[in-house]
């Protein structure tokens, strides 16, 4: 190698990052203390910010494009150096390439319940979990904030930092919500959009935004959650006939099966156990609630009987056949047309035989009610 190739190996002709990874946020581009080259060439490729620093001070910034490096288009580095016009001698500079694409790998998750004032339950403790993107929209307070002269700057290194402000951010804006625990999954969209407002505004000083925020789920802790389990299975066998005894069964199964100690065979013993108890209990209700009922007299009749003092309906035979029943006034007109008289055979319900009308004492009262013919002139 000769002496004209070793000075052109200390400058930069170009100065580029293909992004190899998909976790790297900020990238110090390596130049091993070669200077860059007059007019060298600055490569930035969508989703990239690239930002010169000179002695610790933020320069100039490069938005994607392909640029040569001159007095013209580094003017703060210019004024930073006292360069004159246009310059022909190699300079030192440290170039910091930028992600500015989203980030959509982030993950967060209480660590610990968040105490909630609830209007229906009262203080109550929730866990909720779900996933967020963080994009960089200032690359150069990214720089002053976080970045420093760290070479290679990944989402690693403010995750946790991140999933704390999260956390922070979350028991305030669902203390805020005003909506019940119960509906808190039909207004998660709702909250989160809110939230990732909330968290941009937060983390504006280090020129990152949230532009998505996602819920996954809003849990109550176990015990509540099976107080709730058993409330909803009390509501579906309220009003669904034998519901009771199938939950009975349902109960005592569950119970037994536990108690046989676990284990395939011992879950179908209990369960088989448990069904036969549930029926036995059922069984023994519905005696319980037959004893509690008042027996009938024997030899009760099926219908009730008539209230006193009312005229049952009679069956009449006239002209050898049977009519009726007829009621009190019916009978009374045909008694009064003649067609029924003393003689008159009537039958009416609990009467062992056809009885002549003038024995049967309420049909004996509509006859003496009723006047005697007229005599014979």
């Amino acid at each position: 190698m000769g002496l004209g190739d070793l000075f052109r190996g200390q400058f930069i002709d170009i100065v580029e990052w293909v992004d190899d990874s998909r976790d790297t946020i900020a990238y110090k581009f390596v130049r091993n203390d070669n200077e860059i080259k007059n007019n060298a060439k600055l490569v930035v490729r969508e989703g990239q910010v690239a930002v010169f620093e000179n002695e610790g001070k933020v320069a100039d910034q490069f938005g994607p494009g392909t640029y040569t490096l001159a007095t013209a288009n580094l003017p703060i580095l210019a004024d930073l150096e006292g360069w004159k016009y246009d310059f022909n001698s190699p300079f030192k500079a440290e170039v910091f390439f930028f992600n500015t694409r989203q980030f959509t790998d982030f993950k967060w998750g209480t660590q610990n319940p968040v105490m909630l004032r609830d209007p229906e339950f009262g203080p109550i403790r929730l866990r909720a979990f779900g996933t967020y993107a963080v994009q960089v929209v200032d690359p150069t307070a990214l720089l002053r904030q976080l970045v420093g002269t760290d070479p290679s700057f990944s989402t690693d290194e403010i995750g946790e930092y991140l999933r704390q402000v999260v956390v922070s951010q979350l028991a305030p804006a669902l203390a805020t919500s005003n909506v019940a625990a119960l509906d808190l999954a039909a207004n998660q969209n709702e909250i989160a959009a809110r939230l990732a407002g909330e968290l941009t505004t937060a983390l504006k000083d280090y020129g990152l935004a949230i532009p998505k925020f996602v819920i996954e789920n809003i849990s109550f802790p176990p015990e509540v959650e099976a107080a709730l389990d058993k409330r909803t299975s009390m509501g579906i066998v309220g009003g669904n006939p034998g519901g009771l005894a199938a939950y009975t069964q349902y109960e005592a199964a569950t119970a037994l099966g536990n108690a046989e100690g676990g284990g395939a065979m011992g879950s179908t013993i209990g369960l088989g156990a448990g069904v036969a108890i549930g029926q036995q209990i059922t069984q023994a209700m519905q005696q319980g609630q037959q004893q509690a009922a008042p027996a009938a007299p024997a030899g009760a009749p099926a219908a009730p009987p008539p209230l006193p003092g009312a005229f049952e309906p009679v069956h009449v035979a006239l002209d050898g056949a049977q009519a009726g029943p007829f009621g009190k006034d019916e009978l009374a007109a045909r008694i009064a047309s003649g067609a029924v008289t003393g003689d008159s055979l009537v039958w009416r319900a609990g009467m062992a035989a056809w009885t002549p009308a003038a024995q049967v004492p309420d049909v004996a009262a509509l006859l003496g009610a009723t006047p005697p013919p007229l005599p014979q002139q």
